[in-house]
């Protein structure tokens, strides 16, 4: 059955609505602060998956609205951020980018080594690692191009794919329990009496802090937002294509990212700041609508179809990245309540993709209180700062001899 775009549409809108449902109606996922495209996502894809299995019925939405949104997404991320407040955050940002980097470093380490034990062929490893995880569908599907042409691994696009699959739904699901846990041991109840240096230096929370908060903007600053956007989409994609095969090629939406950087610090000098309400609002509908239509159409028979090597050094990373988040992550960064949302956030790029992340940071702070260093430090390192050092990582892990 193929559902065109418009009713792609309306059945992501219905899976959001159906997360609000089930988050206000299941206490145990407000417990463990679920986010709530995850919810109705997850649902959606097991209905489908039902479906598959059972009534022997594909159904296969148009996704050409999905790249948009996503994109739309990293552009208000550019957009909000105001490099000024990056260097308060300075010194925090080079910590928690150091934490990153060494989770990649571990995950390729316990990949190849799982893969090695288990007599399979160690690029398997690097796909169960960093390569899908940390890189997500794009990425791997990228490398595992790569790894077919260039290291003859059969089905190496196919078992990324899946890789990134699980940590998609795994990275949506963990970010939730890890700050729970977290949040006992710090013994606070709210961000902003946890939160010493970040809270008190910010009060105003910034843009994706406060998804359900009502915007106060108007038509014109929705519009000029909404052109912003659209330039940084089609620059951003002109770029790509321009640096696409050179040594310095990165994804689409990192691109993207860049330029709504630049746009927003070049208007804020001859001071034309954009409209920031205006940005939240945007950046809000497209990470929610991406998620849904993410999660929806994510194919979970892929995952039934993992081999148990493949599958075993998945389970393995879900483990390393919730010990590493606990006592990792919150404890170098801080162990305060920053430290919890910042952990939680790591949980959903660390295995799935920003936009996990900020879901993931969202429901936390939603139920807890703001983390504005959070929401200054994540969305940069996230989205910005780790394609560029998986990349590198990628690359020095395939000098290694075990791949010659």
């Amino acid at each position: 059955m193929n559902v065109k775009v418009y009713g792609t549409l309306v059945v992501a809108s219905l899976v959001l609505l159906v997360g609000q449902w089930l988050v206000a109606a299941v206490p145990v996922l407000r417990k463990w602060t679920i986010p709530e495209p995850v919810a109705g996502g997850i649902v959606a894809a097991l209905i489908v998956f039902g479906l598959h299995s059972f009534a022997h019925m594909d159904v296969v939405f148009d996704t050409s609205l999905q790249a948009p949104l996503m994109q739309a997404f990293f552009a208000t991320i550019g957009l909000n951020a105001n490099l000024a407040n990056l260097k308060h955050g300075g010194p925090v940002l080079v910590r928690f980018l150091a934490v990153v980097v060494a989770l990649l470093v571990l995950q390729n380490v316990l990949g190849i080594s799982l893969a090695m034990a288990f007599g399979v062929d160690p690029l398997f490893g690097l796909l169960g690692g960093s390569v899908s995880l940390a890189g997500g569908h794009g990425t791997g599907a990228a490398w595992g191009a790569v790894f077919t042409e260039h290291h003859g691994l059969q089905s190496a696009t196919e078992a990324a794919i899946a890789c990134a699959t699980f940590g998609l739904i795994m990275g949506g699901i963990l970010g939730g329990p890890v700050a729970q846990h977290l949040m006992k041991r710090i013994g606070a109840q709210g961000g902003d009496a946890a939160s010493g240096a970040s809270g008190a230096a910010t009060p105003d929370p910034y843009a994706f802090e406060e998804p359900k908060a009502e915007q106060p903007t108007t038509p014109g600053a929705f519009i000029n937002t909404l052109t912003l956007i659209a330039i940084s989409l089609a620059v951003g994609e002109a770029l790509s294509g321009l640096i696409a095969g050179t040594a310095f090629e990165l994804p689409t939406f990192v691109c993207v990212l860049f330029v709504g950087v630049l746009l927003a610090n070049g208007l804020s000098l001859i001071g034309r700041p954009v409209a920031e309400h205006a940005v939240a609002l945007i950046g809000n509908v497209s990470l929610a609508l991406f998620l849904a239509m993410a999660l929806m159409t994510l194919r979970l028979w892929d995952l039934a179809a993992l081999a148990l090597p493949v599958f075993t050094i998945l389970v393995a990373q879900t483990l390393l990245m919730v010990v590493y988040a606990i006592f990792v992550t919150f404890r170098v960064m801080g162990a305060n309540y920053d430290a919890v949302v910042l952990s939680a956030g790591h949980c959903g790029f660390g295995l799935g993709a920003t936009p996990t992340a900020i879901a993931n940071m969202q429901a936390v702070t939603a139920r807890f209180g703001h983390s504005h260093l959070a929401f200054l430090v994540v969305p940069m390192v996230a989205a910005f700062f780790i394609d560029i050092a998986n990349a590198i990582t990628i690359k020095l892990f395939l000098m290694l001899p075990v791949f010659h």
